[in-house]
């Protein structure tokens, strides 16, 4: 039996990981993990802050988070517990108001998930991702 050609088989198996291992080394910190969010879905904490009245807050943080501290009037609303917040949070809600939801900081992607099941599930519109999360809105409110 030859084993030549399963060597060889092996050979540009490995030779073929290693542009992709070289790639994967250079590229380690520019590759995003998280959902994509088209840029006429986010905004910045200057924009949510001048619609004022007309925007609810949804703090997509775990409880504990929300607990300890959230953007003033911000409703809680997080993946852990969907089914049991989401009637509370649709009891505030109304069509004209805007809905911005934000997590702890720009890496976070409950905001992205939270936003995306609120425009997909409860079929609502004008859903906005904060730029930055809590992080960016306690760098502006400091």
């Amino acid at each position: 039996m030859n084993s030549c050609p399963i060597r060889q088989a092996l050979f540009l198996i490995a030779l073929a990981f290693v542009p992709a291992i070289i790639e994967g080394v250079y590229f380690r910190d520019r590759v995003s993990w998280q959902s994509p969010v088209p840029a006429s879905e986010l905004l910045t904490v200057d924009q949510a802050r001048a619609w004022g009245d007309n925007a609810i807050w949804v703090d997509a943080r775990s409880d504990e988070e929300f607990a300890r501290d959230h953007v003033p009037g911000a409703a809680s609303l997080n993946e852990d517990r969907w089914n049991e917040l989401l009637p509370q949070f649709l009891e505030r809600w109304s069509p004209e108001k805007r809905v911005i939801v934000y997590c702890s900081a720009e890496s976070c992607n409950a905001a992205r998930e939270v936003a995306k099941r609120l425009r997909d599930e409860a079929q609502l519109k004008n859903v906005f991702v904060l730029q930055g999360g809590w992080e960016e809105w306690l760098k502006k409110n400091r």
